[in-house]
């Protein structure tokens, strides 16, 4: 199996890591024919201001919708999260509008402000995994299709999943954590042959559409 890394700008080399970790063959992607053959993409961290520049400089963001619209599975974080969400609160256009979330970005305050923190994810079993906080966005608002995987201990969103695409607030790919990849690569099996996997079980976690 290949999942690819969308390597513009970013942390897409600790991402491919983690594929090839858990042996899946990474594939970094920059153009458009990039996609061809992949079964799954990540979204790295990393600028979001930055990635939405190159993905329209390269053509890229139609091509990507296009990719989700086959339900492959795109696993995006920090700067990821942002780029998937339908809304950006400081007024930014959304660049690929899949996720019914509003995200805030640098929810947590200047990179000496970042943190590491154990989080509880029911999907991903009773152990917790450890995130790592760099410039955090946090959601602030999710759709009524949205489940929510994962909050801090005050309540904040900071995973989330709808359909095929996840998204965190956090790095568990800087944390050595592998699970997040492992349920992409779970999903991305289901997608290449319907049946197999866990894509089709309805998720644990889901909760009521915020207002806020």
């Amino acid at each position: 199996m290949k999942i690819g890394v969308l390597a513009l700008q970013g942390d897409f080399a600790e991402h491919a890591a983690m594929l090839d970790q858990i042996g899946v063959e990474p594939v970094e992607v920059r153009l458009p024919a990039h996609l061809d053959g992949i079964s799954g993409l990540c979204l790295p961290g990393g600028e979001s201001t930055t990635m939405r520049h190159l993905i329209d400089r390269w053509g890229l963001r139609q091509p990507l919708l296009d990719f989700a619209a086959t339900g492959a599975p795109l696993f995006g974080t920090c700067a990821g999260m942002i780029i998937l969400s339908k809304e950006i609160a400081d007024g930014d256009e959304p660049v690929l509008p899949l996720l019914d979330v509003t995200v805030r970005r640098n929810a947590f305050g200047r990179q000496l402000d970042s943190f590491e923190a154990d989080l509880n994810v029911p999907v991903l079993g009773d152990q917790p995994v450890h995130g790592v906080f760099i410039r955090a966005p946090v959601i602030t608002r999710t759709g009524p299709g949205v489940d929510i995987l994962a909050t801090l201990e005050d309540g904040r969103i900071v995973a989330v999943r709808e359909g095929n695409v996840i998204a965190t607030a956090f790095h568990p790919e800087l944390a050595g954590e592998t699970r997040f990849h492992r349920l992409v690569a779970t999903m991305a099996a289901e997608h290449d042959d319907p049946g197999e996997g866990s894509g089709r079980r309805h998720h644990p976690t889901r909760r009521e559409a915020s207002s806020r």
